[in-house]
C-alpha cells in the first residue's frame, strides 16, 4: 500500500506550497510596480488624492477576499495568502505617496525621500518603531504620517482579526472540508 495525495485533491504540502508561491509571487510584482512605476512629483493634494484612490482599492480588495476566504476549501491559508499581498499594498501606497510629497516639498520630511527611503520610513511607521532618522517635519506631512499610523492601527486590528475570523467560521461550518492548516487526527 502507497500513501500519497488523496484522490480527490493535492497534497496539503502541495497546497501550502502553492499558496505560498503565489504570495511570494504577488509580493515581488508589487514591487516590482513601486521600482519602476514613474512616481514623479505631485503638490501634496495630488499626492494625497492619488492615496485616497489607492485606499479605496484596498478596500474593495479587502473586502472581496472576505468573500474569497469564506468560499475557499482552505480558508486558514487563503485568509493568509490575502494578508501577504494586502499588507504590503497598504505600505507601498504610502511609500509612494511619501515619495511624490518629497519630491513636489522637499521641506516636508527631514530628508529627501528617494523609493528606499520612502518605502523605509512607511514600514518603521507602519511597525511604530520610527527610528527618528527621517522625519515629518511640515504639518502637512505630520497630519499624513499621523493618518497612516491610525491607518495601521486599523489595518492590524481590524482587517487582520476579520480576516481571521472569517476563515474560522468557514472552517466550522465545515461546509468547504477540511482546512490543511488545521491539525489532522490519525
Amino acid at each position: 500500500m502507497t500513501s500519497g495525495p488523496p484522490a480527490n485533491g493535492p497534497s496539503p504540502w502541495r497546497t501550502v506550497a502553492a499558496c505560498t508561491a503565489r504570495s511570494i509571487l504577488a509580493i515581488a510584482v508589487l514591487l516590482l510596480l513601486y521600482e519602476t512605476l514613474p512616481l514623479t512629483a505631485a503638490s501634496p493634494a495630488v499626492a494625497l488624492a492619488a492615496l485616497i484612490i489607492g485606499l479605496l482599492l484596498f478596500i474593495a480588495l479587502v473586502v472581496s477576499q472576505f468573500v474569497a476566504i469564506d468560499r475557499s476549501p482552505h480558508p486558514g491559508l487563503r485568509a493568509g495568502e490575502a494578508l501577504a499581498v494586502a499588507i504590503p499594498l497598504f505600505l507601498l501606497l504610502f511609500a509612494a505617496t511619501y515619495l511624490r510629497w518629497s519630491e513636489a516639498d522637499p521641506a516636508a520630511f527631514s530628508e529627501h525621500l528617494d523609493r528606499s527611503t520612502a518605502l523605509y520610513f512607511t514600514v518603521t511607521t507602519f511597525a511604530t518603531v520610527g527610528f527618528g532618522d527621517i522625519t515629518a517635519v511640515s504639518d502637512p506631512a505630520r497630519d499624513l504620517v499621523t493618518a497612516q499610523i491610525v491607518a495601521d492601527l486599523l489595518v492590524l486590528g481590524l482587517v487582520v482579526n476579520a480576516m481571521a475570523s472569517v476563515a474560522r467560521r468557514a472552517r466550522a461550518r465545515g461546509q468547504n472540508g477540511p482546512d490543511v492548516t488545521a491539525p489532522r487526527p490519525d
